[in-house]
């Protein structure tokens, strides 16, 4: 069953550009991965400091793959500092 998550950042203010590099070192290694189906990040332009991350994965294996590459890791140790809040949701397609 395929899998969509959106996740959204909010930057810290004096840190925009941190947290942009760094979710912008995800996306082609994230997009070269067995079962991604998309994977893109979207700044919003009337609220810099919100960032949109938009993955869709094949199914569970692949996400759980996903989740112990390098490229993952490395985000995970390195984005909090940068980060005044992050949330997700899982998404449905309808239709």
């Amino acid at each position: 069953m395929e899998i969509t998550k959106k996740v959204v950042f909010i930057a810290k203010d004096e840190s925009i550009n941190e947290l942009k590099e760094l979710l912008i070192t995800m996306i082609e290694p994230s997009r070269a991965e067995p079962g991604c189906t998309l994977y893109n990040i979207y700044q919003l332009p009337n609220k810099p400091t919100e960032f949109v991350v938009v993955e869709t994965w094949e199914n569970q294996d692949y996400l759980d793959a996903h989740g112990k590459t390098a490229h993952y890791k490395h985000y995970k140790e390195n984005f909090e500092p940068f980060c005044a809040e992050k949330f997700k949701d899982d998404m449905e397609i309808l239709g």
